[in-house]
């Protein structure tokens, strides 16, 4: 176990490097000039020039790039063009919106999507209908969701908040209840039809027909034999699920006007603020590879198989 998570910690170090480097350089060959955008409408030359030395947009990409890394290493995000203010600033300010409302629809895809899926593959009456509901409400995009939810649920019936994030916990959960279903209405249907597929899949399996022969209940039969062993499909696909829930955040954000990380990221880009973009895509990253190594770690603490296999590579 040792060496595995060895392996693991090492490799996500140089995923998170490689990233950044991506991240920069993608930015870097960008089309359009900060510095213009700095200016304003009295962009000389000289005013262009000073503004580049000051914040060292005329340095080699190289340069720059240890120089912004080495900045992020030590918490340093650099300062934002249009805010005028540290980007850690502004990331810490929407951080906790963003990550209650994921933690909140992952809590959703997860308890309501393993459950569904485990119910249409043991209930032969009511599967297939599950099956049909799951499978339309997969073809649902988050934005059409949220606009549904906002108008039936906000405007029409009145029993949620149109916009904002709210304050305090309770009032939070009360305002993110419906961004949370908008942004996990798709993933339930998948984490659903891929947990049905799994324990269906072990239903077949040769151990359970024996176990089945030798008299053991259906709950022990189910619990320990097939639940236990679609685990780890069950697991992998729910920690992708909620890594993927980053990229569906910025509309569901941007409709229910929640100030978080995916509104400040769609502002940012239209604005060309590259110090802001380049933390938030670094910090989306890391969420989504470290999300990645933690369902690794977890399938491998559920079969020394796994363990065996990722240390022996």
């Amino acid at each position: 176990m040792v060496i595995f998570l060895t392996r693991r910690l090492m490799w996500l170090a140089i995923t998170l490097l490689v990233a950044s480097f991506a991240i920069f350089g993608a930015l870097y060959l960008a089309p359009g000039n900060p510095a213009t955008l700095l200016a304003g409408g009295h962009a000389t030359p000289a005013l262009l020039t000073q503004i580049e030395h000051q914040y060292h947009l005329n340095e080699p990409m190289l340069v720059r790039y240890w120089r912004w890394l080495g900045g992020v290493l030590t918490g340093n995000l650099g300062e934002s063009f249009t805010y005028r203010e540290p980007v850690t600033s502004l990331v810490a300010s929407r951080v906790t919106n963003t990550l209650l409302l994921v933690s909140y629809a992952s809590v959703v895809i997860i308890v309501v999507g393993i459950a569904l899926g485990v119910i249409s593959a043991l209930a032969r009456r009511t599967g297939v209908a599950l099956t049909i509901v799951t499978g339309i409400g997969y073809g649902i995009p988050s934005f059409v969701a949220a606009i549904a939810a906002m108008t039936v649920f906000a405007v029409d019936l009145g029993w949620f908040p149109v916009f904002g994030a709210g304050t305090g916990l309770a009032d939070r959960l009360w305002h993110l209840t419906l961004p949370a279903i908008a942004l996990a209405l798709a993933w339930i249907a998948y984490v659903s039809q891929l947990t049905r597929a799994a324990v269906r899949e072990e239903l077949h399996r040769e151990h359970v027909d024996t176990a089945r022969a030798r008299g053991i209940p259906r709950h022990l039969l189910i619990r320990r034999h097939v639940l236990r062993n679609a685990m780890i499909p069950i697991t992998t696909v729910a920690g992708l699920t909620v890594a993927g829930l980053i990229a569906g955040d910025v509309v569901v954000e941007q409709a229910f006007g929640i100030s978080g990380l995916g509104a400040l990221l769609d502002q940012s880009v239209a604005q060309k603020d590259f110090a802001v973009v380049q933390a938030i895509s670094l910090l989306l990253v890391a969420v989504f590879v470290v999300v990645n190594a933690l369902v690794d770690i977890l399938n491998a603490a559920l079969d020394p198989r796994v363990r065996l296999a990722g240390a022996g590579k």
